[in-house]
């Protein structure tokens, strides 16, 4: 019987002050949710009511608090209408719009993903 030598997975090299850049970007979309949002807003302005029907299994609350996110780090822009009933729109910004090839790269690669097996 041959003994199989137990591997352990080495510590990738630091990267220096800076971190490592992919660290860095999934801090800034990888919350819940911030995907997704990014990626219907590329349709064009929404207003909060349209987001909600797109994501139904975003709560409220959490939709706020990812909408605020994006804005607070520059990928979407709130646009308050001096309406009444007073209309609010969300559109991203040119940095959110750099997403775009991203955010179609994942929708490609999602479509190939097999739904997982039924139990019966």
């Amino acid at each position: 019987m041959a003994a199989v030598a137990a591997t352990t997975p080495r510590p990738r090299a630091a990267r220096g002050s800076e971190g490592c850049a992919v660290e860095g970007a999934l801090a800034v979309v990888g919350s819940k949710w911030a995907l997704v949002v990014l990626h219907y807003l590329m349709d064009g302005p929404m207003r909060f009511s349209d987001l909600e029907r797109r994501i139904p299994a975003a709560s409220p609350k959490m939709l706020t608090m990812r909408l605020r996110e994006l804005e607070q780090i520059g990928l979407l822009k709130r646009t308050i209408h001096a309406e009444v009933p007073l209309r609010v729109e969300y559109q991203l910004t040119a940095k959110g719009r750099g997403l775009r090839p991203i955010i179609a790269s994942l929708e490609r690669w999602g479509r190939t993903l097999r739904p997982a097996r039924q139990r019966g």
